[in-house]
């Protein structure tokens, strides 16, 4: 997962304030990306918004974009054309670090591919620990049509977690650990707003990670709420970029 933001120094101090991560210095030879690391061990990375990337059609406003791992990056971009999705930035080696792409699903989601090399990407996902990532979610407008691509295109294996009009969700596992899943996100999703990928990470306190955030400039996109998964909630940092924070409830 990494951050495209145009306030590299603000981003930094808001994300080492709210999650305790460490920001790395940046590298100019990669256009002043830079990685968050928790306890020296990588978790997610950031990169100045710069004008030439309207050229690569990204889009130029803060936020989170979130990678699966692929074997082979070209492989996997030839299944996503053939089963109706998009290239968006076509597959690109990052150094000896790896191979990089971004897709869109045929739903309208961006999903960006990363083929580790030199650079595996971070490690364990859903452990609790505060600052580690907890969990990846696809909102889909067409939940049956997001899982049979991302079966086809991108090799799940999907796992049914809920199959009710009022709760669907199919979950992907890694090393027997759910990591992410495809929410059917058809009954709220606001008229014109497109399918997109969430990204979660563990705090020890949810209602303290949003009082700092708003201390820190941010805001609260969706007020905490306390579910079988945790208590939720999601904030945006002073950029705009949205993040859905999760704590452990206790007992």
């Amino acid at each position: 997962m990494d951050l495209l933001t145009s306030d590299v120094t603000g981003a930094r101090e808001f994300y080492e304030r709210i999650f305790g991560w460490q920001a790395l210095e940046p590298s100019p030879e990669f256009g002043g990306y830079f990685m968050f690391a928790r306890d020296g061990a990588p978790v997610a990375g950031g990169m100045p918004i710069v004008p030439q990337m309207a050229e690569m059609d990204m889009d130029l406003t803060d936020g989170w974009g979130v990678y699966l791992t692929a074997p082979d990056a070209s492989a996997a971009i030839e299944r996503v054309i053939a089963h109706g999705g998009k290239v968006r930035i076509p597959a690109m080696d990052v150094a000896d670090l790896g191979t990089q792409a971004v897709i869109e699903d045929p739903g309208g989601a961006r999903i960006g591919i990363w083929q580790p090399r030199a650079f595996p990407g971070f490690g364990a996902i859903g452990t609790g620990q505060p600052g580690t990532p907890a969990w990846f979610e696809l909102h889909a407008r067409d939940h049956a049509a997001a899982v049979a691509f991302y079966q086809a295109a991108l090799g799940w294996d999907p796992k049914v977690v809920s199959d009710t009009d009022e709760f669907r969700l199919t979950a992907i596992e890694a090393a027997g650990q759910p990591v992410a899943g495809i929410m059917d996100a058809g009954a709220y999703l606001a008229a014109g707003e497109a399918p997109h990928w969430d990204a979660y990470i563990s705090v020890a306190d949810t209602d303290k990670a949003l009082a700092t955030a708003a201390e820190l400039g941010g805001t609260v996109v969706q007020e905490p709420m306390d579910t079988p998964f945790g208590r939720l909630a999601m904030l945006a940092d002073p950029g705009g970029a949205r993040i859905k924070v999760v704590a452990r409830i206790a007992g």
